[in-house]
């Protein structure tokens, strides 16, 4: 840990020192400035870095660890660890349905989380007003989409501007058909 100051030329690598009040050593840092010391009630590794126990196998592990050298759980120095990734629900709802869900994220056993909300964000997104790229909604803006109204390179929609798509109303783009002249083609 660094001195008072930042970690600075003047201050020393930290070493394992005595109290004298107690037994047991502990690591320290030196500066010209500052001392500073550290509880004893923490484990340290040699380099003066607080160590953790493993969520999963207990283990004495470093706070910046990614996986657990044990067991190999993935950043074991949390207390909970949920997946990769940013997520985010707005506590209000609009018939049931958070106001906004913006979900790019992964669980723990690499499966999507997909983003669900009135407006929802996300490489997955189901809601009314979705920005994806799988998306289903009443308005959409995706990469593949099947909605209400889409701008989108591959859409199925009511009214469409996109790439490559079917519509049931008005569409445009460039390889675009009507849903309609495509059975009549067919049948």
């Amino acid at each position: 840990m660094p001195c008072a100051t930042g970690a600075k030329p003047h201050c020393t690598p930290p070493y394992l020192a005595a109290d004298s009040s107690m037994t047991t050593a502990f690591p320290v840092r030196r500066c010209r400035r500052k001392t500073i010391t550290r509880s004893c009630s923490a484990e340290y590794d040699a380099v003066g870095r607080v160590m953790k126990p493993c969520r999963e196998c207990t283990r004495a592990i470093s706070e910046q660890a990614v996986f657990c050298p044990g067991c190999g759980a993935p950043y074991p120095a949390r207390e909970k660890w949920d997946g990769w990734g940013f997520e985010y629900k707005s506590e209000t709802t609009i018939l049931g349905l958070p106001l906004l869900h913006i979900s790019f994220k992964y669980r723990a056993n690499r499966r999507p989380v997909p983003a669900k909300g009135f407006i929802a964000i996300g490489q997955f997104a189901f809601g009314v007003v979705t920005i994806s790229q799988f998306g289903i909604g009443l308005f959409s803006v995706s990469q593949f989409t099947i909605a209400g109204f889409a701008l989108a390179q591959m859409a199925i929609a009511y009214s469409l501007l996109a790439q490559f798509g079917l519509y049931l109303h008005q569409g445009r783009g460039q390889l675009v058909w009507s849903l309609a002249d495509l059975l009549r083609h067919i049948l």
